[in-house]
């Protein structure tokens, strides 16, 4: 018998047990957190990866032509989307190589294209925000981030005020984690 797909209470369960830490950490927003949810622990194993795939997928529009993941910590969840959903993804750059094409995304995109950004854990938001920011830039259009989880420290009001909707699969909130 095939393994049922987890529910999001489930899943959210495994999450946390899985890669969870407490302790004292410095997040990319500069704050100082007593808790970490390492993306790394939980996007490297690919039975929960499986799981966390269809649950992302279903945030996203219908309407989505491409995904896109900034480096270096949302690649694995954009490339399991993309060969769960034959939707095609690109790799935003942190910044555009210094040789070769010098660009900032790495896949085919076209200005126009509707594009939604996968990120795995969103803080202040600002690493996605600069990754939107090159998209919107280069003229595809996006209005929607969809997350592993928001730590609702402001990330949604950063998404919010470009116009852009944040949607998370948990919020610190409702793993317990606040």
């Amino acid at each position: 018998m095939p393994d049922q797909e987890p529910t999001l209470a489930q899943l959210g369960q495994t999450l946390v047990s899985h890669a969870l830490l407490k302790g004292d950490f410095l997040l990319s927003s500069g704050k100082r957190s007593d808790y970490y949810l390492d993306k790394y622990l939980f996007e490297t194993q690919p039975q929960l990866l499986r799981q966390i795939t269809p649950k992302l997928l279903g945030l996203v529009p219908k309407t989505t032509e491409v995904l896109a993941g900034p480096e270096l910590g949302a690649v694995p969840l954009v490339t399991s989307m993309s060969l769960t959903s034959n939707l095609p993804f690109i790799i935003v750059r942190r910044e555009a190589k210094q040789y070769g094409t010098s660009r900032n995304f790495e896949g085919l995109v076209s200005a126009g294209q509707r594009v939604v950004l996968v990120e795995d854990v969103v803080t202040s938001g600002q690493q996605a925000l600069r990754s939107a920011n090159l998209l919107r830039d280069f003229g595809v259009h996006l209005d929607t981030c969809i997350c592993v989880l928001d730590r609702e420290e402001g990330g949604a009001e950063s998404f919010a005020s470009l116009g852009i909707t944040l949607t998370p699969l948990f919020t610190s909130s409702s793993l317990g984690l606040t």
